[in-house]
């Protein structure tokens, strides 16, 4: 049963560094801010989770376990919040998106007419 946990947390650990690394990879990568938010929000959280995955079931202690569900409930939390108040606070100053990201907020509906 061991050597099925061992494996589980090095299975863990190499596929949240590689998500870790496509983050990093992302963020030098793209070419905005809402799109570089996009990857080192979602992808570097999903890392940083089966990270902590890892150390759960590495440390087989229950203060250790809980500790780490916590911190894995606060990163599901504060992630996603964290990235939509950085790209609210960046569009309110008017950074610009790339031209191939559609803009659905400055775009106007026409307006409906109603059949009488």
């Amino acid at each position: 049963m061991e050597t099925f946990i061992q494996v589980g947390v090095i299975t863990a650990v190499l596929i949240g560094t590689f998500f870790s690394f496509v983050g990093v990879l992302g963020y030098f990568r793209l070419p905005d801010v809402y799109t570089k938010l996009h990857a080192s929000g979602k992808v570097g959280v999903f890392g940083v989770v089966l990270l902590l995955v890892a150390t759960i079931f590495a440390s087989l202690d229950n203060f250790s376990a809980g500790r780490g569900l916590v911190l894995i409930l606060l990163l599901l939390i504060t992630g996603p919040v964290t990235s939509h108040a950085i790209s609210s606070a960046a569009y309110r100053l008017g950074i610009r998106m790339e031209k191939s990201v559609r803009d659905d907020l400055t775009e106007k509906p026409e307006p409906t007419q109603l059949n009488s």
